[in-house]
């Protein structure tokens, strides 16, 4: 799917039309410029890569500088594929947010906030097992029986227990375009997305 790539900014409100409070998160989209161009012919394939915010000639590897210079721009931190782009678009060119428009839907894939490694309660939503009284001991947030002993005497794959929480790559599908405000390349999209302010998130339409 076409998109482009973007940084969350933070989350306000803005009122409807009806006079609702609506939560939104405020993005900031590109603009995105095309480093590479990929063809059947070439690549098997059709695609755009788009580069997005700057990154100083020092930081940038041989190779990497040499792919930027090929392309006639300066070197990008940030590099995705799309693909079904209507159009030709060349190397060089740029993609603004006016690539969408209002009352767009959007999909959004970003790295959710780490937590650390956490239990189960928090972790997979465990009520917890057990009373606290009747000599009930510490393990009012334990998870319980993990299985069987004589029979299969084993744990199962994917049981729920603790570990790492967070920190995944997640995608938040059929969000709703708010308002584009071209001048400032903001996209303000209603509800929540994955990540903390400043990461970095695809946008899909």
């Amino acid at each position: 799917m076409p998109g482009l790539i973007g940084k969350k900014v933070g989350m306000t409100s803005v009122f409807s039309a009806d006079g609702k409070n609506v939560p939104c998160t405020v993005i900031e989209v590109g603009p995105c410029v095309v480093t590479q161009v990929k063809t059947i012919e070439n690549d098997g394939y059709e695609a755009l890569q788009l580069g997005f915010e700057d990154k100083k000639d020092k930081h940038t590897t041989k190779p990497m500088a040499g792919h930027f210079k090929k392309a006639g721009v300066s070197p990008k931190r940030h590099l995705a594929e799309f693909k079904g782009f209507e159009g030709e678009y060349k190397l060089g060119d740029a993609i603004t947010v006016e690539f969408f428009n209002e009352d767009d839907y959007v999909d959004i894939a970003g790295t959710s906030k780490g937590k650390g490694y956490q239990g189960v309660v928090k972790r997979h939503g465990f009520g917890g097992v057990g009373q606290s009284t009747h000599g009930q001991h510490n393990r009012l947030r334990a998870p319980g029986s993990i299985g069987a002993c004589s029979y299969p005497a084993k744990v199962f794959k994917g049981m729920r227990m603790a570990g790492q929480t967070g920190n995944k790559r997640v995608t938040v599908q059929n969000l709703q375009v708010l308002k584009v405000i071209a001048e400032h390349n903001l996209l303000m999209i209603k509800g929540s997305i994955p990540g903390s302010k400043g990461s970095i998130v695809i946008i899909e339409k």
